[in-house]
């Protein structure tokens, strides 16, 4: 797998496909997309490794978000067209501010933004929205792990939030805008972490070659991990359940002399392999 330290412009696909370039392969893919506006830490996946994509990208994520309090977009974000009306005065007060952003930590549901990638009917929301339909989708529970005030600078306010898979910061903006009763919308958005994964550690996407890449098993980090036995290795290799050690559950990396071999499920005291990699 290759960090990658996206800028703002190009699309997670651009830089995948840069990849394929550079790495000499069609097999890379990401492990969370990030809009072309957005910038911060990227994880691409090579080879084999594009499996472990789901395990990836499931991990909590860590953004820096900067929001226009008092302005309200159709996208939620500063790439879309202002909505009129409505919104109120921006607050003076920014212990208002902070106590709003710190009612959203925990687990509750939003609403995701017209303009996201969730399908109505087998379409993609976006498609719709953008041919002037309307669009209402349903809240879905997200879980917003931790979040803080990092600045105060009237109307603009920045956060940093950690969030779980599938949580839309874009909203985050949007509800906070809704909460202070004046309107928001997110101008700058930065992935500083997703689980342990940090962006210091990250290249530039001229960077990506050979010499970037790191090991697979760094992907799955935050599972717990299994060291096999040669006869153990031999039968993941071949799909085959192995017994399990100790009391384990839910998935499981399963390690062949320190690389990464396979991901597993623990149940009923065994190891039975869904991604095999070896």
């Amino acid at each position: 797998m290759v960090l990658v330290d996206k800028p703002a412009g190009p699309t997670s696909h651009d830089l995948v496909a840069r990849a394929r370039r550079a790495l000499g392969t069609r097999a890379v893919g990401h492990g969370g997309t990030l809009d072309p506006f957005a910038t911060g830490l990227l994880l691409l996946l090579v080879g084999k490794a594009t499996r472990l994509a789901r395990f990836a990208g499931s991990q909590p994520k860590t953004y820096l978000a900067t929001a226009v309090l008092g302005a309200r977009t159709d996208t939620d974000d500063a790439t879309g067209a202002s909505l009129p009306g409505g919104p109120g005065p921006v607050p003076a007060d920014g212990g208002e501010v902070a106590g709003a952003i710190a009612g959203f930590r925990g687990t509750g549901l939003q609403r995701p933004p017209a303009f996201s990638a969730k399908k109505v009917a087998g379409v993609r929301s976006y498609r719709l929205a953008r041919r002037g339909e309307a669009v209402d989708l349903a809240p879905v529970e997200v879980t917003v792990h931790a979040i803080e005030l990092v600045e105060w600078a009237p109307p603009r306010v920045t956060f940093r939030a950690t969030v779980s898979a599938g949580t839309y910061v874009r909203a985050l903006a949007r509800d906070l805008g809704e909460a202070l009763g004046c309107g928001a919308h997110l101008e700058s958005l930065r992935r500083e972490a997703i689980g342990g994964l940090r962006v210091e550690d990250a290249v530039s996407p001229e960077a990506i070659g050979p010499a970037a890449l790191r090991p697979a098993r760094l992907a799955v980090a935050h599972l717990p991990t299994v060291e096999l036995d040669r006869a153990g290795a031999a039968a993941v290799a071949h799909g085959r359940a192995v017994a399990a050690p100790g009391e384990l559950a839910g998935h499981v990396a399963l390690l062949d002399r320190g690389e990464l071999a396979a991901v597993a499920r623990a149940e009923g005291g065994m190891l039975r392999p869904e991604v095999v990699l070896s």
